[in-house]
């Protein structure tokens, strides 16, 4: 009878339109929405867990491991055992500690050149799409042309130009050709949202051009920005593993998984776990970070009602 009255109370304030605050539900914001949709998207999650898993190997374990990645004192080719759980390499070199080290700097690398390249990505395209006719064609030109000439082949001639080696030195060649395809969404984006109201608003009360686009643009393209990036870090690791593996990558006394796989190529029929194990990490890598972004994809955009698996 109480919840029968407490029904009739509700019903009486709605039509009254004195409806209490508690009894609405209360508003989502945009954020805790795509939250919830990237907390639901399965596949998403179960790539998350699987990445910072091998990120906190990558940081925490060699802090505990027995052997230095640096130690070479050891027998060539030993056997997977207890001490070595993958062998040794052809220099005496444990292979755990070359696998963690290498998954360190490839990390290191892709994070770099996902920053770069999207900070470049977005300035450029931002002011393409907003500021349009000549600004628009010039950059348009240039990111054209950056985008018909081979990646791999580019970055190979200019770390062959500038000294390769240096992990910094890969990162900066890898963004310098990894802007362009985050210009050309960011640009897209930006010609859509400055025909809308609040750009015009805007512009009325006297806001510059810089603040119009990094106060009121980019905010608004944050979740394709987000998505873009992450892709970016897959792509960068798998394009610094490319260098690395025609030597033209991080160089001793440093490492990265593209220079592991070079060095324990031979090896792939004799000894497949020198080769295997950096080449599954860099997979997993790859495929954890896609799917991730895949899940980011599907949380940003407001047309997928359904959670997905």
């Amino acid at each position: 009878m109480a919840d029968l009255n407490s029904l009739l109370a509700t019903e009486t304030a709605a039509a009254d339109g004195t409806l209490p605050a508690n009894a609405l539900p209360e508003p989502q914001s945009q954020g805790k929405l795509v939250l919830r949709k990237f907390l639901h998207h399965k596949l998403a999650m179960v790539s998350t867990a699987v990445l910072v898993l091998i990120i906190l190997l990558s940081i925490i374990l060699p802090l505990f491991w027995a052997h230095n990645y640096e130690d070479s004192s050891f027998p060539s080719f030993a056997k997977p055992s207890g001490e070595f759980p993958l062998g040794t390499t052809q220099v005496g070199k444990d292979m755990v500690s070359q696998i963690l080290r290498g998954t360190q700097f490839s990390l290191l690398i892709a994070l770099t050149v996902s920053i770069l390249s999207t900070l470049v990505g977005v300035v450029f395209g931002a002011l393409a799409g907003y500021l349009r006719r000549f600004t628009d064609s010039a950059i348009s030109r240039v990111t054209d042309l950056f985008l018909i000439i081979p990646q791999i082949a580019a970055a190979a001639i200019l770390a062959k130009v500038f000294g390769s080696g240096s992990w910094y030195i890969v990162a900066l060649v890898l963004a310098a050709f990894g802007w362009m395809q985050i210009a050309r969404i960011t640009r897209a984006e930006a010609m859509s949202l400055s025909q809308r109201e609040f750009v015009d608003a805007a512009r009325a009360s006297g806001a510059g051009t810089f603040r119009i686009i990094f106060k009121h643009l980019v905010p608004n393209m944050v979740g394709s920005i987000t998505v873009n990036a992450t892709l970016a870090v897959a792509q960068a690791v798998l394009a610094e593993a490319a260098l690395s593996f025609i030597g033209l990558g991080v160089q001793l006394p440093d490492t990265s998984l593209g220079r592991v796989i070079l060095e324990n190529y031979a090896q792939l029929q004799g000894r497949p776990a020198l080769f295997f194990g950096p080449f599954i990490v860099l997979v997993l890598i790859s495929l954890t970070i896609n799917f991730i972004g895949d899940g980011l994809r599907d949380a940003f955009d407001p047309r997928q009602r359904r959670m997905k698996a």
